[in-house]
């Protein structure tokens, strides 16, 4: 996609600052961190997002995703880390190439997350079980 900044970024066109990289998957530091060592990993191919991509291929990410986080943990002192990953723009999805962004964290960090759990509705969790079930047959 000759308009994808995570495209030009695979081809070199635009600089990053590359942590891992094999034929399929790269993954660089993000340059607007929500923490120190905050990384991005995209497959080289462009897909729009995790719909898209063949799971072949999300295997590949999803093993240097984990690669990663553990090089966090032990490089940087992180506590642990966290998987973010947004598909389309309803759910927060900035950059229309897929990637996952892996954060170091620590204890005390100020990161978190915004939602609000709720009890659920017992008839509505029924509700919701048989449209799920239905679309994975």
């Amino acid at each position: 996609m000759k308009d994808c900044i995570f495209c030009k970024i695979v081809a070199g066109e635009m600089p990053s600052t590359k942590l891992f990289e094999n034929d399929h998957v790269l993954a660089f530091l993000d340059i607007y961190p929500g923490a120190q060592g905050h990384s991005l990993v995209i497959p080289k191919k462009h897909y729009v997002n995790l719909i898209d991509v063949p799971e072949k291929e999300l295997q590949e990410v999803i093993k240097i995703v984990k690669k990663i986080g553990v090089a966090q943990v032990n490089g940087l002192g992180a506590h642990g880390f966290n998987v973010h990953q947004s598909n389309n723009k309803e759910a927060g999805q900035v950059v229309f190439h897929l990637h996952f962004h892996v954060l170091p964290r620590k204890e005390n960090d100020g990161l978190g997350f915004r939602w609000n759990p709720q009890k659920a509705n017992p008839e509505e969790l029924k509700i919701t079980q048989e449209k799920i079930i239905k679309a994975l047959k």
